[in-house]
């Protein structure tokens, strides 16, 4: 996937944001330091509060810079981490394999999430540590049943093991390029919705009206 990645210095078609969410140690900042830089650390400590990433991409000879945003996962920045949904396209809900009860959780936080973004948000399942097979708690079949039953994109990781995370992270930027693309090109324009000069630097995220039928509904697994 060599040719994925844009030079710095080319005009930025598109700004994507995306937020990770899920329980506090699910693994959302290994997933985006393995994403944004190809790292790991064994002494991760917790995100406070948000942080994010960026990283630029080639989709369809457009070049897209993909914001990505680290939200704490424990309960007592939950109140600070809700306003940063506002202007997100895409969204990652990660659970970590091997605790039953960070899966449990994505019902929750499914909820959290689409009360406060676009309702057409693109929305993907992660499982992540699928390198911990042995110490798997959360069956395969599971994760899918409630991806499907949710419409959500589905995809087991390992930020350790570099297993899937680009290809999930590029799966849901190309799903929000194609629905941006295709409804910008029926309406002859971008919309601009809330963009932040001081954060953005002078870039729009761009999120066209989308309607229910954008042909995203469906689950994604790679093993």
């Amino acid at each position: 996937m060599s040719n994925l990645y844009g030079d710095y210095n080319q005009k930025i078609d598109y700004v994507f944001k995306v937020v990770l969410i899920g329980d506090s140690a699910v693994g959302k900042t290994q997933l985006l330091a393995r994403f944004s830089r190809n790292e790991f650390s064994v002494d991760s400590k917790a995100t406070i509060g948000v942080e994010f990433q960026t990283k630029t991409l080639v989709i369809d000879q457009k070049t897209v810079k993909a914001q990505i945003w680290d939200t704490a996962g424990q309960e007592r920045y939950r109140a600070v981490t809700s306003a940063y949904y506002r202007g997100a396209v895409g969204a990652m809900l990660v659970y970590d394999m091997t605790k039953r009860q960070s899966f449990d959780h994505m019902a929750r936080w499914l909820e959290e999430l689409r009360g406060h973004a676009d309702k057409n948000i693109v929305i993907m399942l992660i499982g992540n540590k699928c390198d911990l097979g042995s110490l798997r708690a959360v069956p395969t079949e599971d994760a899918q049943e409630f991806a499907e039953r949710e419409n959500l994109f589905f995809m087991e990781t390992s930020a350790l093991e570099s297993t899937n995370v680009e290809t999930a992270f590029f799966t849901i930027l190309t799903e929000i390029y194609r629905i941006i693309s295709k409804k910008s090109l029926a309406a002859g324009e971008e919309i601009d919705i809330g963009s932040n000069p001081a954060l953005f630097k002078g870039t729009s995220i761009v999120v066209p009206g989308q309607d229910q039928d954008s042909g995203r509904k469906g689950c994604c697994f790679a093993s």
